[in-house]
């Protein structure tokens, strides 16, 4: 494993991250499995551990707490903080004042909540897990900085976070006196390529590490869905758009007759591009199970050509999205209508 260092803290990590948030019930109930899991990937060499406080409603963190017991000075931990720990996306659960967000009031608390979940004392990567248009951004990065100097967290980061408010962030931090980001963590994968445009170079030329997510395009890039194929697995349950966008399984069709071509599995090749980038330190894997992870084992030392980039290229030009991920952040001013449209009474006027 050739390890990398995250952004300009000095931390060395595997170019591979574990992501935990299959762990617990939105993925593997089985707590004594999910601690193997965990284990066989620290026994593979990768140090990288990433999870949330809302991942299965607190559930993950425990279950990589329990794995890391007797480990965690090897660990570089991560996690992130920005909705409720009961977060229900279907708006069913009850909305609740200031358990959410990116106030110092919700950072503090649910950093504590974190940590004893997780059992440790410190966190080594702690991000918020998307944008909080409510709070201002010194006001957030102002409680980070307070709980790095009390020791508590080692690193901050955010996720999801536009090129122009990773730069207003680096403009607070240094007008302010203020710790500044060290990493982002945006999705990126060959159907997915928009932050080749903006983020990428912005992390770049700021020395930020990037920790990716969805390398694997929310599982479209593990060949278990296919065009005109009726796709019946875990992820199609939760009924993602994005698993039966024509367009992208069209470009999984393409991407899958490369793979054959170049003698790879899909997913090596998926992984093996992100993990290309310069600009890429890690890229989170999520296995669910013992085969995910063992399969994706399998293909940490692939090493792409520039033939087989270019014809990635051509099939998914650099800085494009083939679609899009249901997960993936949308600011404000793409979800509210009326953030993009003035009032009747003015347009009627004019």
């Amino acid at each position: 494993m050739q390890y990398r260092t995250l952004g300009g803290t000095g931390i060395q990590v595997s170019p591979f991250a574990l992501g935990a948030m299959m762990f617990g019930a939105a993925g593997n109930p089985d707590h004594d499995d999910s601690i193997r899991i965990i284990h066989r990937a620290l026994d593979a060499g990768i140090n990288f551990v990433d999870t949330a406080d809302m991942y299965s409603h607190g559930e993950s963190e425990e279950i990589v707490g329990k794995a890391l017991k007797g480990r965690r000075d090897d660990v570089v931990l991560a996690t992130k903080a920005r909705f409720p720990v009961n977060y229900d996306p279907t708006g069913a659960t009850p909305f609740v004042p200031n358990r959410s967000g990116a106030s110092r009031s919700w950072l503090i608390r649910a950093l504590d909540g974190s940590l004893r979940r997780l059992g440790t004392d410190y966190i080594d990567l702690f991000q918020i897990h998307q944008p909080d248009p409510e709070t201002d951004i010194e006001e957030t990065l102002s409680a980070l900085t307070d709980l790095v100097r009390a020791g508590k967290i080692r690193a901050i980061g955010t996720s999801s976070l536009p090129a122009s408010d990773i730069v207003q962030s680096h403009w607070v931090a240094e007008r302010r006196g203020l710790n500044r980001l060290r990493t982002e963590q945006p999705p990126y994968s060959i159907l997915n390529r928009g932050i080749e445009r903006e983020v990428l170079p912005v992390v770049q030329q700021f020395g930020m590490g990037t920790l990716v997510w969805s390398p694997l395009a929310g599982g479209l890039l593990t060949g278990r869905y296919r065009k005109n194929r009726e796709n019946s697995t875990h992820r199609s349950q939760f009924g993602f758009r994005h698993l039966t966008d024509e367009s992208r399984l069209d470009a999984v069709e393409e991407l899958i007759a490369l793979a054959e071509d170049a003698k790879l599995p899909l997913t090596h090749l998926a992984l093996a591009f992100v993990i290309a980038h310069p600009g890429v330190t890690s890229a989170i894997i999520g296995p669910r199970t013992m085969e995910h992870l063992d399969d994706l084992l399998a293909g940490f030392d692939v090493t792409l050509t520039d033939d087989v980039l270019d014809r990635i290229d051509e099939i998914v030009p650099p800085g494009t999205d083939v679609g899009a991920l249901d997960m993936a952040y949308q600011p404000p001013a793409i979800q509210r209508a009326n953030l993009r449209r003035r009032p009747v009474s003015e347009r009627a006027a004019a």
